[in-house]
């Protein structure tokens, strides 16, 4: 246990640990839905040719509402007893589609349907969901008094639904729980939704 954090916060944090590691093998048994998670490149020159944005794909996983859960097995730590879960701070998410023609109706609009191109660029599938400018969550130490989506405070772990008022926080376990139930056993209409 580093110095410095309390034994009921160590111990939260490696709850928080077993209980991801636990779900992603319940996700990845259950055959549940992923999404895809991917970095954004800007525009830029590769040996002074052009290079138009892009999202680049990085890795899968679980959307967990606020969280992201990283499918990938060795890391999602159903393999291996030293591996650990990846876990994100949902960031944005658009769908790849082919490119069309610029809208000029907003420029809001217009900035949409360019990410949505730059995730084709990616070589994702058409309509495919992408997820990108999610934060890595570290699921250590870190984690005591954050104020990001997942904190750990007087020994419990929290998720805030709203980063914008910390104050509205559930406890991580149900959260996690919950979450989980809906990925493996979706209500009647929504499996192809995504």
């Amino acid at each position: 246990m580093p110095p410095g954090i309390a034994d009921a916060d160590a111990a939260a944090i490696e709850r928080v640990r077993a209980g991801l590691t636990d779900a992603a093998a319940r996700l990845l048994a259950a055959g549940a839905r992923t999404e895809a998670l991917a970095e954004y490149e800007p525009p830029g020159r590769v040996l002074l040719i052009p290079r138009a944005e892009r999202l680049r794909p990085v890795a899968h996983v679980w959307r967990l509402g606020v969280l992201l859960l990283g499918a990938d097995v060795q890391g999602a730590g159903v393999q291996g007893a030293g591996a650990r879960p990846s876990l994100y701070a949902t960031g944005s998410i658009t769908r790849s589609h082919e490119p069309g023609r610029p809208t000029y109706q907003a420029a809001s609009a217009e900035r949409r349907r360019q990410l949505r191109v730059a995730a084709c660029r990616g070589h994702f599938e058409p309509g495919e969901s992408v997820n990108f400018d999610a934060a890595p969550i570290a699921l250590d130490e870190s984690l005591v008094g954050a104020s990001g989506s997942l904190t750990v405070e007087n020994g419990q772990a929290l998720v805030r639904w709203n980063t914008a008022d910390p104050d509205v926080t559930t406890d991580f376990d149900a959260y996690l729980a919950d979450r989980v139930a809906l990925l493996v056993d979706p209500p009647a209409g929504a499996e192809g939704m995504s």
